[in-house]
């Protein structure tokens, strides 16, 4: 059983940069696809980003696509998305998952990832 806690979040300025870390419990978390998506008030979760257990593959939304940057340090149990030119599309709680089932594919489907963190609130205010 994963467990995987993120951190990182807060409050930036539009233009601004975040840097997002999630945590895993176990060093099985080196095998799995990593995902990040995020839920802002009133819509449904959505895919964000995701990379392959070797971090060989990756995969972005198109609303990220140039300004986030997902990378992962087996080494340390972690993955992190980073941010830059933050804007008022990007507020969110941000959700680490990982995808036990798969090795070099990141699906973008939430449903296909069993363990998940708490979520870490990304806010973009003047």
């Amino acid at each position: 059983q994963v467990q995987l806690v993120e951190s990182g979040g807060g409050l930036v300025q539009p233009g601004g940069s975040l840097r997002l870390s999630c945590l895993a419990s176990e060093r099985t978390f080196s095998n799995y696809v990593m995902g990040w998506f995020r839920q802002a008030p009133g819509k449904e979760r959505e895919f964000v980003a995701g990379l392959s257990w070797s971090g060989g593959n990756i995969y972005y939304a198109d609303s990220v696509k140039g300004r986030f940057t997902i990378s992962r340090d087996n080494a340390k149990n972690t993955v992190y998305l980073q941010m830059n030119s933050l804007n008022p599309e990007d507020p969110a709680v941000y959700y680490c998952a990982a995808d036990a089932s798969r090795h070099f594919t990141a699906d973008r489907r939430e449903t296909e990832y069993g363990y998940w963190g708490p979520g870490t609130q990304v806010t973009v205010s003047s």
